[in-house]
Parts: C-alpha cells; structure tokens; sequence
C-alpha cells in the first residue's frame, strides 16, 4: 500500500509539473523508450486535429521520420505543442515504427457578447477581457476574464457586481461566451478619517489626496470610487506633502477602508505619525572625483540652511548637481545626498557627495501598455536614449515628466540586465487613460464684456490621434455675447521642447450702445528655460468690426438717434472699422505654485510685451504684468494669504501718437473688486461714457479660509479681501476728459469661492472705500472665477 501511494505521489507530481509548465494541460502521457535508449520512427501520425493541419502540427515537434530520438525529445515536442496556446490535451505514443500525436484542440470563440452592461459599454469590457473572437477558448481564461470584470467595475465604484456566464455551443468546435452582468448599486464613501494629525486638519490632508468623500456632487465629479491602488497612491501623496513641508520622519501607519455592506458604503481611516519638523542645517557638497571641484557646484544646490526641510529642493538639487557635472564630462557622476539628523535642534545637515559611478549603458528602450500613444511621445520625455549612460538620476525625471503628461493612469519604469555586463534594458510600462472630454454647462455672470447668462460647450483631447498632441473646439454664449474658437497645440515642436501652436476665433459683443465682432488668429510658440520659468512668442492678428445697435441707430446711418447719448471717442472708432490690428507679443511666465487648482503656496509671475505695427491700423507698445504671491499662514486652520499686484502701459507710435478707444486699458474685476466694469478712469463728461486709460496700478490682499462646518469635499472656502488700484491717463483727444490723473480707489469685501465641476466659480461682495464721483459701483460680481 505504501508503494503504491508513493507512486500515486509521483505521478501526481509529474502531472502537476507539467501543468505549472504548459498551463492548461489536462493530460499527458509519456509512453517511449527509455533515457538511456534512442529509437527511430518511420513516420509521424497525427490524430485529433480539426483546423490545424498536421503538417503544421509536425513542423512544431523536432522528431522526424528516420532520426533517432529520446524521452527527452518527446517531453520538448509536448512542451512545444503546448506553448502553442492551441491545444487542451497532447499524447505523444510509440506504436512500432509510428509515432502517434494525439492532440485535442481548444475550441475556437466565435463572438464575445456582453448582457446588461450600463456603466461601462462593450468596448470597454472586450479591452479588459482576454478571451477575442477567433481566438480560443479556455475555461482558465474565462474565470480569469470574470475577475477581469469585477475588476473594472470595482474602479468604477461598484464593488457588488456579479458576473455569470454561458458558453454556447455552435458546432464545428466553435462557441459563443456570454457574459451576464448585474451592475448591483455604486459603492459610496461615508467618511475619510485622519488619525494622528496634528500639524495639519484633516481638511487640509483631505485636499492633498485623491480618494474623496461622497457629495451630492459625487456623480459628476466621480472622485469618491474606492480603490485599493488609489489608496496606495494616496499614501504618498501624503508622504510627499508632509515630506516637502520639513516632517522628515512622516509615516503612513496604516490606511484602510471598510466596506459595511447594509449601507453599501466605505469608511477610510488613514492613521499617520507626524514627528517633528526639521529646518535645512549645513549644506555641502563634496566630490570623489579629483577633477571636480566641489565649490563650484554650491551655486546650484536649491537647499540653504536655515529653510524648511524640503525633500522637493532636495530633489530637485541632485539633478541640477548630475546635470552640472555630466556637462562637465562626467556622464556616470552619481550624486548621493546624505542626511544627518540633529534631534536636539530639530535640523538636518544635507551633504551631496558626487562620485564617479558606475559605468554602464543602455542597451534598449522597451515601451509597453501603449495600445493608442506612440513610442515617439513617450521616449521624447526622456533626456536619454539607447546607448547614452545610465543616469538613475534622469530616469527619474523622465517618470515624472509621463506623468505630468496625463495620459497614463500609471507609469513603471525597471531595468532589466542587458546582452553586456555592462549593459542595462529601460522597461516602461504604462497604463493608459482616457484623454478625450466632452463638456457642456451654463453659467452667469454680473461683469465684464460678457456680462448676462451664457452656456458653452467643447470637445477636447489632449493626446490626439496618439501623438501626444492638443486640440479643442468649442463653442458658447449668452445674452450679450458669441464665442467660437479651435485650439492646437503640438508640444515638441521639430522633436524639440518647444510648444507650437495656433487659436482661430470669433468674438461678438452687444454693449449699451453698440455691437462688435471680431475674427482672428495667434501663432504661438512656447520654450520652457527652467522648471519654474517659461516664454511664450506670439503672432495675432485680427479684424475688428464696430457698429451702432439698432436701438440707437434706427436708420442705419451710423448717425446716432437723438436720444441715444454716445461719446465721440466711441463714435471715432466705429467709423474706423473695420480695423485690421496686426502684432507680435513676448511673454514670460515664472511659477512655483504648489497646486493650481487649489494653491497654498509659491510665486505666480507673468509679463507680456505686445507690438502692434506689423501691418494692418493699430500702432502702439503695450507692457503689462501680474504676481501673484500665496502663503499659508495657518496649517491648523487651513488659512492662506494671497497678495497680487499688477501694473500696465499702453504707448502709441506714428505721427501723432493717438490711439483709438479699445487700444486703451478697460477696468475689470481682476484689477478692482466693487466697480463696474469700465467703471474707472478717464470718462467724457457729456455722455458719462468711460473711455479706458493708457496706464494701470492695481493690488490686492487675500485672507482665504475654509468653511465651517460645510465638508471640504463641497469644494468650498471664503475669503476676505482688500483692493486698490489706478487707472489714468488718455491717448483721445477727440473729446474733453475728466479722471485723467492718477486717482487711487480702494474697497474691501468678502468673498465666495467654488471649485465646482464646471471651473472655479466665485461670488464677490465688494464696498468701495474711496472712489471719484464719476466711478460706476457694483457692489456684487458673479462668475467663473481665473486665480491666474
């Protein structure tokens, strides 16, 4: 009995051997000769076989009529047979001079169908599944593909989706696979819980990552699914955030989420260990090569003693250091940093020891889970490529860069060893996403030219036909206004980094007292000199065109009626249109915000210079600019400080130097809160008309704050805030004017801001403090609000 079991167990194991081996055996049998022998078959019979021709059949297996053969031979032919994927079952027997190939094989899908399927459409399960028409059929894989299913829709949120299926068969060794779905209800999240937090409020952390409470807003925005990756992810966001803000001793103790199956809703309970904040405390750099000469590297390094630990600039400081001394020469330089922690004072003393490395290359870039972006897109993010010396340093970079790009919903990238020692194979795998929006909504607005109700619309994509390009259409308006515009954009520009691009739009407006419409074009190009530093040359030009409405011209003369008042200045201009304005403009944008959908600290900079004169009407140089400066002056609270300030210019050239009423600056509710728009400035005391000014002072300060008692999932915080600003000084000389001088006005009011699905929307209630007689107030403005 006990021999008998210990064969039972041996060839269970062989069995089980060669099922790891060629997954999807059902059986094998080895009859032949044995190890030690060879024999000779006179021919190969094949039996089983129902669309593979034998011939092929034979062509797998390296026996052959007249050549002496092996167990082992038999055991490569099974194996190969096998890894076909062709076949269920394969027998290889020895009967005399013949050898038997006895193959049973799998039976081919004619159609994958998909039942009751609402949330996610046939296309997108057929991408999760493994089983394709025309491929075959196994019921491993067909178990797999049910959990493929699960799988998809638990990212989506729906955590109790039941999948059944049927195999129909149809005959000739062909069948159809049937996938039954019940969706079952969308899985919520009850509450997300912050255990250990001291530094920062639980608003705060719920800001940093991804994974949201569920609001009534919920099935727009569709942040609140559950995912277990995208805790993951979560936890080093958090781990970064705190990291970048000096708690260098940061740990995610543990991050879970309960699902509690009556409510069919989650509760996440993240729990972390702050520790202390750290400050940078000496900061050097030393070098093990001799040619390297480590004082003239402490000019790059972003970390200085004194500021807050920043594992960003600590970042951010090695790749500058790698970059200056590959440049150097030296393209296996390896920076390490090392830290040393002074418990008692709370610093962290950084060195950065630059050493020679080690020297390896790399042989290949492999690039895979691309089905729709090219390879060319995604290798252009790397500073690299086959051949160049390995940098872990730029592999990094380039990681990020992919995924700064938002085409992928993940981004691997290992090395694998290459044909040489000395040799490395880059493996990028990426997961890819959805790039494609379509968007439509509504809106109001109390200021500005576009002043009234309006809806707009657009189609956008952002990685177009694969490669990695942007384009947007759209289309909107309102009682006082038409906008359409296409947008294009292809970001390396001749395989460089240089963003080129074109806009072609139309504009209408309806003012009091006359209506615009203007057609035109930008040529654009974009070259980002730093991280934090970009330009942009611009080519416009357009065609304006002004008339009188009818409400004040009913005879169409262009003659206002007599009971229409309008200024000169305006009049001058009309019957100046159409009016063909032709410039180029250079700009330059510095930036460092932390966030630019919900910032809390860095610098937001921009200056443009315009030149209008390249053909066409308009002659003049206008130059204007814009910082904005945030802080965070409370982590407990959540409270942040803006100020901004502005300031612009208007000069026209030629014979005399005039300029037509819109050349000149108009004031908005980006310059001063509590005006009207155009309320400000220069105005023609006959009419009351305000005729905008050749120059602008504008600044402004910011206390915002987080609601209380509203959840932070709504999207919504206050603010309090406090405006000045000048707009003075006239090109016109058709008409007498008032409020020509640099006059200040100033207001102070509270605010409302929404990070809606839509786009920020803001409500403002502004007081004017200081004004001019002439001033048009409006207390309230209401809009889709631009930080930037």
């Amino acid at each position: 009995m006990k021999a008998a079991s210990k064969f039972l167990s041996a060839a269970s194991a062989v069995t089980l051997s060669a099922a790891l081996v060629v997954p999807g055996a059902l059986a094998v049998q080895f009859v032949a000769t044995s190890a030690a022998e060879a024999a000779v078959v006179s021919r190969v019979e094949v039996s089983g076989n129902q669309r593979i021709d034998a011939e092929t059949i034979r062509n797998y297996i390296t026996i052959k009529p007249g050549k002496a053969f092996s167990s082992s031979d038999i055991d490569s032919a099974v194996k190969a047979l096998f890894g076909t994927g062709l076949f269920s079952d394969v027998q290889i027997n020895q009967v005399g001079s013949t050898l038997v190939v006895k193959v049973a094989e799998y039976q081919v899908v004619n159609q994958v169908l998909f039942q009751n399927n609402k949330k996610l459409k046939d296309n997108a399960l057929a991408m999760a599944v493994q089983l394709k028409p025309r491929g075959t059929f196994s019921q491993a894989t067909l178990d797999a593909d049910v959990e493929s299913i699960k799988a998809a829709y638990k990212r989506i949120g729906r955590d109790d989706v039941t999948v059944t299926t049927q195999v129909m068969q149809l005959g000739d060794n062909r069948v159809n696979v049937v996938f039954n779905i019940a969706e079952g209800d969308r899985t919520q999240i009850a509450a997300i819980n912050f255990v250990g937090n001291s530094a920062y409020s639980s608003r705060r952390l719920s800001d940093v990552i991804n994974t949201k409470r569920s609001t009534w807003l919920s099935f727009v925005l569709r942040d609140d699914v559950y995912d277990d990756d995208k805790l993951r992810a979560d936890q080093e966001l958090l781990r970064r955030f705190y990291y970048n803000h000096g708690y260098a001793d940061f740990q995610v103790v543990s991050a879970v989420g309960e699902l509690d199956s009556a409510t069919n809703k989650y509760t996440v309970t993240i729990t972390v260990q702050e520790g202390d904040r750290y400050t940078f405390g000496d900061v050097s750099v030393e070098s093990t090569i001799p040619e390297v000469d480590s004082k003239s590297l402490e000019s790059v390094v972003e970390t200085r003693k004194g500021d807050v630990y920043n594992a960003k600039d600590v970042e951010d400081s090695i790749i500058a250091l790698t970059e200056k001394v590959a440049g150097s020469g030296y393209a296996f330089a390896q920076v390490t940093p090392r830290g040393d922690r002074n418990f008692e004072n709370h610093t962290i003393s950084v060195v950065y020891t630059v050493d020679q490395g080690t020297k390896a290359y790399i042989e290949r870039i492999e690039i895979r889970g691309n089905d729709r972006t090219r390879d060319y897109v995604i290798r252009r993010e790397f500073d690299v490529s086959e051949g160049d010396a390995f940098n872990q340093v730029l592999i990094q970079r380039a990681k990020k860069r992919l995924e700064a790009l938002n085409y992928f919903d993940k981004v691997d990238i290992s090395t694998v060893p290459g044909s040489q020692p000395d040799q490395v194979v880059l493996v990028v795998d990426v997961v890819e996403k959805s790039t494609g929006e379509f968007s439509i909504g509504a809106g109001y607005s109390t200021g500005g030219d576009t002043a009234g109700p309006s809806v707009e619309g657009s189609i956008t994509e952002r990685n177009f036909l694969g490669r990695g390009q942007f384009i947007k259409l759209s289309a909107g308006g309102g009682k006082n206004s038409r906008d359409y515009s296409i947008s294009f954009t292809e970001p390396y520009f001749l395989g460089r980094r240089i963003a080129a691009g074109f806009d072609v739009f139309k504009q209408t407006r309806n003012y009091d007292n006359y209506d615009s419409d203007t057609v035109g074009a930008t040529v654009r190009f974009g070259l980002p000199i730093t991280n934090s530093i970009s330009t942009q040359l611009a080519y416009n030009i357009s065609q304006e065109k002004y008339e009188l409405d009818d409400g004040c011209d009913a005879n169409g003369d262009g003659i206002p009626d007599a009971d229409c008042s309008v200024s000169t200045a305006i009049l001058d201009g009309i019957k100046q249109s159409p009016w063909i304005k032709s410039s180029v403009s250079l700009g330059l944008v510095y930036n460092t915000i932390d966030d630019m959908k919900n910032p809390h600290e860095g610098i937001y900079a921009t200056t443009t210079a315009e030149f209008a004169g390249l053909g066409g009407d308009a002659k003049y140089v206008k130059v204007t600019g814009r910082g904005s400066i945030y802080q965070t002056l409370s982590e407990q609270f959540d409270l942040v400080g803006l100020i901004s300030a502005g300031a612009g210019h208007v000069q026209g050239y030629g014979s005399d130097g005039e300029l037509r009423i819109f050349d000149q600056f108009q004031s908005n509710d980006r310059m001063i809160r509590g005006f009207a728009y155009g309320g400000i400035g220069p105005v023609d005391p006959l009419t009351g008309d305000h005729l905008g000014g050749t120059t602008y002072f504008n600044a402004s300060a910011e206390a915002q704050f987080p609601l209380p008692v509203v959840p932070e999932s709504f999207g919504l915080r206050g603010a309090v805030f406090a405006d000045a600003a000048t707009l003075y000084g006239s090109k016109i000389t058709s008409v007498a004017q008032e409020s020509t001088n640099l006059e200040l006005r100033a207001s102070v009011g509270l605010g409302l801001m929404w990070a809606s699905p839509f786009g920020p929307i803001r409500i403002d209630y502004a007081i004017p403090v200081k004004k001019e007689a002439r001033d048009d107030v409006q207390e309230f403005n209401f809009g889709i609000s631009t930080r930037f």
